[in-house]
């Protein structure tokens, strides 16, 4: 996979808050290993280089320093400064991002949506089976939806999903909705639990 995705750089998104689930969701465990791990084994199976988008003040925490960092470089919280703060620091290279908090996302996942790239686009993402609207934090980013992702940080919306809806991503419906689910509370996380 990894000569179809050459240019293709991986982002492990673990710089949230976690006040919902108030625990870091990056160490939570689904899988055998902190979530943060678990994510950058699977990009690394389908991009050149990957790295972990953190906060500044997260450089020295002991599960994240062992890996290549990207630290947030624009103000105020939330997925769409860690992307930003990517394209920034690599701006002609293409993205896929992954958040920690998406613990049913496998390797045929990421597969799927390599598979299904599609470059003129800005973005390629997954169709959410609960809404029909892009999933935004498991999607591959070209360098042209930067200036998408750039202008709803300027006008105070920080969210990514408005930006791809506003941009028309590339849509792949997902042939499992489990992927695609994603646990922000103590409560979803039991549930996930239960399920395995």
């Amino acid at each position: 996979m990894k000569n179809e995705a050459s240019k293709l750089y991986g982002l492990v998104l673990a710089g949230g808050r976690s006040r919902r689930m108030k625990k870091e969701k990056f160490l939570l465990d689904y899988h055998g290993a902190p979530q943060v791990r678990y994510c950058f084994g699977l990009l690394e199976k389908v991009c050149t280089r990957v790295f972990v988008s953190i906060r500044s003040d997260q450089k020295e925490t002991p599960e994240l320093a062992r890996y290549a960092q990207i630290h947030d470089q624009f103000e105020g919280d939330g997925p769409i400064v860690g992307m930003l703060s990517a394209m920034k620091t690599h701006s002609d290279i293409s993205w896929l991002v992954l958040a920690c908090d998406l613990p049913g996302v496998t390797g045929e996942t990421l597969c799927a949506l390599v598979q299904g790239r599609n470059r003129s686009k800005g973005t390629t993402a997954f169709r959410s089976p609960e809404d029909g609207l892009p999933e935004p934090l498991c999607a591959i980013y070209e360098p042209s939806s930067q200036k998408s992702l750039g202008d709803a940080l300027n006008s105070g919306h920080r969210s990514p999903r408005k930006a791809l809806v506003q941009a028309g991503a590339e849509l792949i419906a997902p042939s499992n909705p489990r992927w695609l689910r994603n646990v922000n509370t103590p409560a979803e996380r039991k549930g996930i639990l239960r399920e395995s």
